[in-house]
């Protein structure tokens, strides 16, 4: 499966974000959008998404998604696990919070896959009567990635998931995400922490201003100046 965005631009009423964005992950890579708060991470993302208006082309294996609303592309393949992990429902169990995710699925493979989303989050499975807004925030986060993956997307965009959380929770964060290698997924990662990002990034972007002012391979995030100049500019 392979997404691509070609010449995406996101505005909010007449201000516009971002400025004709390209890029593209196939099967089982991942990519990284860094960039500073307000360089248009999180817009970006949303455009891709659908819940930010844009003009462009998202196309998910050749197929054109741009006229296609949120839910429609969400049921074609995009799913999104916000900033601040504003897909749950916080009053909610982690076991309700689950259900929401797995409706879109047949109910006969609905128990299957809440199996295989709690064998990826063992922590889940401690925690099922507990209300999402009583979990750690390293627990919010897994559930919220696990929420997402219970639509068995082809894409995966996650912003921020690092926002508010310990460092000892991050070696758990990193391995739980390069599990999802072995799901074939596209992965899309905005983030501001480029150490985070260094550890699972195959190709990665630098936006500044709504700007892609700097892209190369994963391993490149590994040399401190060259990240200091693209953060910096």
């Amino acid at each position: 499966m392979t997404f691509q965005v070609a010449r995406l631009c996101a505005r909010y009423g007449r201000l516009q974000v971002c400025h004709d964005i390209g890029l593209g992950a196939d099967s089982g890579e991942f990519l990284v959008v860094l960039g500073p708060n307000g360089a248009g991470k999180s817009s970006l993302l949303g455009a891709i998404a659908g819940v930010v208006s844009a003009s462009g082309s998202v196309l998910l294996d050749g197929e054109a998604l741009d006229r296609c609303a949120a839910d429609r592309r969400a049921f074609r393949g995009i799913a999104l696990v916000p900033e601040g992990r504003r897909n749950l429902f916080m009053p909610l169990t982690v076991d309700e919070n689950l259900r929401l995710g797995l409706r879109l699925l047949p109910k006969a493979e609905r128990a299957g896959m809440r199996e295989r989303l709690l064998g990826m989050f063992p922590i889940l499975r401690h925690r099922p009567h507990q209300p999402a807004g009583m979990l750690s925030g390293g627990e919010q986060q897994m559930l919220a990635i696990a929420v997402a993956l219970a639509r068995r997307p082809s894409v995966l965009l996650l912003d921020e998931p690092t926002q508010g959380l310990a460092p000892v929770i991050l070696g758990e964060l990193i391995e739980t995400i390069r599990e999802l290698r072995h799901m074939g997924l596209s992965l899309v990662l905005a983030e501001q922490n480029h150490r985070f990002a260094a550890q699972l990034a195959d190709r990665f972007v630098v936006l500044q201003s709504g700007e892609i002012v700097d892209q190369g391979a994963g391993h490149e995030l590994q040399d401190p100046q060259r990240v200091a100049a693209a953060m910096i500019g």
